[in-house]
């Protein structure tokens, strides 16, 4: 018995026929050059351009990144400028405040001292005031009585100029 393996239309189906490999070949070195002729280069193209656009984008996301650093840095130097002079402001207002309240406690000190002068000179004036009264008091008292001791043997106006003389001497050993 015969299989179908053996058999001669078997053998036409897997025999090598040297010119269909050929043709084969020839259609297929064909249309590898009409791929690599129409497909291969405009799509190798597109990829190139499509390179360049990323490339591109990356420079100029790089380029933004670094205009950020560069405003990040002078942001924080001129928040760093900033601080100084606030600290400086405070400062300059803080001395002037101490200098002002200086010169209000001296000016208060100085109009202090010049009420209390003014009160001790009008002390001492109405001091004075106070021992001439009592001094005419005493003076027209001691005439008055002296004139009823004497029954008018001196004069009043005699006797008010040595009570006068004697007070004064009282006032001045005082």
């Amino acid at each position: 018995m015969k299989t179908f393996f053996q058999t001669p239309e078997y053998l036409e189906i897997i025999s090598v026929n040297i010119w269909t490999i050929l043709i084969s070949l020839a259609n297929l070195a064909i249309l590898y050059k009409l791929l690599k002729k129409f497909l291969y280069k405009p799509v190798k193209n597109v990829i190139a351009a499509r390179q360049a656009e990323l490339d591109a984008q990356y420079a100029a996301a790089s380029e933004a990144e670094q205009t950020a650093y560069a405003s990040r840095d002078a942001y924080a130097a001129k928040l760093s400028g900033a601080q100084a002079e606030a600290d400086s402001i405070i400062h300059d207002a803080t001395v002037s405040a101490t200098r002002r309240g200086d010169k209000i406690v001296a000016e208060a000190r100085e109009k202090a001292e010049g009420i209390v002068r003014q009160g001790e000179l009008e002390a001492a004036m109405e001091k004075k005031k106070a021992q001439e009264s009592i001094k005419r008091e005493i003076t027209e008292v001691s005439a008055a009585l002296t004139e009823q001791l004497l029954s008018r043997e001196m004069k009043t106006d005699d006797h008010r100029k040595m009570i006068d003389s004697f007070l004064q001497g009282i006032g001045d050993a005082q």
